[in-house]
């Protein structure tokens, strides 16, 4: 989902979309709450403390940093340096 992820541009916008995807996809995966004989979805509160991972944008600004570090570290003469100076 995140592969190359590095070089997108994050707006508000963008990141309720990907956190709203990411409590689907757990939703999915996690599966409906049992209690009492009574089916229901998670709750946010519920999956996070179940999936105890960063979240998508998180790890997306991590990326971003790190592609970063990695920019700053290139060779003078690397057209991917050139354009970032």
């Amino acid at each position: 989902m995140i592969y190359g992820a590095e070089t997108w541009t994050l707006s508000i916008k963008i990141e309720k979309m990907l956190v709203t995807w990411e409590r689907r996809i757990l939703r999915k995966i996690c599966g409906p709450a049992n209690e009492n004989g009574q089916w229901r979805m998670k709750t946010n509160a519920e999956l996070l403390t179940k999936y105890k991972s960063q979240d998508i944008v998180t790890v997306i600004k991590i990326r971003r940093l790190e592609w970063l570090v990695h920019v700053i570290r290139m060779d003078e003469t690397r057209c991917v340096k050139k354009i970032f100076e």
